[in-house]
């Protein structure tokens, strides 16, 4: 099997923050995917294209794009367990699981990242065997044609990157239908101070406040290991049509 190590990390850097420092590396990226050559020759010419535009556009905007792209909701999310486990209590024990398979791995992270971002995520597959890279990057397709999806719908052009990643792992890329984000102002928008929340199961001040009752049932429990690809593995299949 090709190796794909530095294609694997040049992805990585394609999706970070577009500073100066990176616009500045992009023909040296570009040189390792072209080199290594286990990406489509199609989806390597939209790269250049999107290193291109990285170059072309006035720098302010091009870092501003990247935060309202990723940074200002859910569906872009390059956070990997976002689009898993949301803000759910499932989120920290996961997190810890996934920073413990890099230390095994012999992979240490600064204490600002976080260990599901997806630049982290393609940085520790890029360490891994190719075969065992492209089988754990697998695991998250689902993720990955959900984010993509929804920066096809945007007209993004970091969609390339994401399709390089999937392709990158042997998998198709298509674009499936995606729920619309929750605007960002109605996501932190507070309730109105003592107007109640009815539709969140709490009455107005003077109305009959319903009560229920909810019979507790143990959950089953898992017996079976977790491991590195299995926590990206708990979500929703999708299929679409073929790009």
């Amino acid at each position: 099997m090709k190796d794909n190590r530095y294609s694997l990390r040049a992805l990585a850097l394609l999706l970070g923050y577009p500073d100066a420092e990176l616009r500045s590396h992009l023909p040296e990226l570009l040189e390792a995917i072209d080199k290594e050559a286990v990406i489509p020759v199609a989806r390597r010419d939209e790269l250049h294209a999107f290193a291109a535009e990285l170059t072309r556009l006035d720098p302010m905007e091009v870092e501003a794009r990247y935060v309202e792209t990723f940074d200002r909701g859910r569906a872009t999310s390059l956070h990997m367990f976002e689009h898993i486990h949301g803000d759910s209590r499932e989120r920290g024990p996961a997190m810890v699981d996934l920073v413990q398979t890099y230390e095994k791995a012999g992979m240490l992270m600064a204490p600002e990242e976080l260990p599901d971002h997806l630049c982290v995520v393609l940085e520790f597959a890029s360490t891994q065997p190719p075969k065992l890279a492209i089988e754990f990057m697998g695991e998250m397709a689902h993720i990955l044609t959900a984010v993509f999806s929804a920066l096809v719908q945007r007209g993004s052009p970091y969609a390339a990157p994401v399709a390089a990643v999937l392709e990158l792992c042997g998998q198709r890329v298509q674009a499936v239908a995606i729920v619309a984000d929750e605007a960002m102002d109605d996501v932190w928008q507070e309730p109105e101070a003592f107007d109640g929340c009815s539709t969140k199961g709490q009455s107005k001040p003077g109305e009959a406040q319903p009560i229920h009752f909810v019979r507790k049932t143990a959950a089953p429990i898992d017996t079976a290991p977790a491991t590195a690809a299995s926590v990206f593995a708990k979500g929703p299949g999708a299929q679409g049509a073929r790009i």
